[in-house]
C-alpha cells in the first residue's frame, strides 16, 4: 500500500484523490448519503475513481463554461508545450490551475447529489431512472475524455513534427 501511495503523483493526489475524499467526506456531512469506506484500499480506489469522475467533470464541462464567459483566458496548447521545456515552474502552476477548476467541479457536484437526495426524496421516479441516468453520464464523461486526450496527444506529435 506504501509503494502505491509513493507512486501517486502530486497531480493525481491533488486532482483526483484529494477531491473524491472531499466529495465522499462532505457529503456525508451534508446528506443521508454515507460512501465513506471502511476497507482503507476499496476506500482509496473508489474516492481516487470519485475525484477522476470530479475532474474530467470540470475539464469537461467546468472549463468550456469558464471559457465562454470569459472569466480566465487561456493560452495556445502550442505555447504551453514550448514555454514548459524552459520555464519548470509552469507545470505546477498548470497542476495548481487544474485543482481550483477540479475544486469548482466538487462543488457543483455536491450541489447537484443534494438537488438528487431532494428529488428522489419527493419523487419516486428518480430513484429508478438514477442508475441508467448515472451509466450514460459516466459513459458520457469518458468517452468525452478520451477524446480531448486523444486531441492532446495529437496537438503534441504535431508540435513536436513542426520543431524537427
Amino acid at each position: 500500500m506504501k509503494e502505491l501511495i509513493e507512486k501517486i503523483s502530486s497531480y493525481n493526489l491533488f486532482n483526483y484523490l484529494f477531491p473524491g475524499i472531499l466529495y465522499v467526506i462532505i457529503l456525508k456531512a451534508t446528506s443521508s448519503y454515507d460512501l465513506v469506506q471502511e476497507n482503507i484500499i476499496i476506500g482509496v480506489f473508489l474516492y481516487y475513481f470519485i475525484g477522476l469522475v470530479i475532474s474530467r467533470f470540470g475539464s469537461l464541462i467546468i472549463e468550456p463554461i469558464i471559457k465562454k464567459c470569459k472569466i480566465a483566458e487561456f493560452s495556445d496548447y502550442s505555447d504551453y508545450i514550448t514555454i514548459s521545456k524552459v520555464d519548470i515552474k509552469i507545470e505546477l502552476l498548470s497542476e495548481i490551475n487544474n485543482m481550483y477548476r477540479t475544486l469548482i467541479a466538487l462543488f457543483i457536484i455536491i450541489f447537484l447529489s443534494k438537488l438528487y437526495e431532494f428529488l428522489s426524496n419527493n419523487f419516486n421516479i428518480c430513484k429508478v431512472i438514477l442508475p441508467y441516468l448515472l451509466l450514460i453520464s459516466l459513459m458520457a464523461i469518458f468517452i468525452s475524455s478520451y477524446r480531448k486526450q486523444t486531441k492532446y496527444i495529437i496537438k503534441r506529435v504535431k508540435h513536436f513534427k513542426k520543431g524537427k
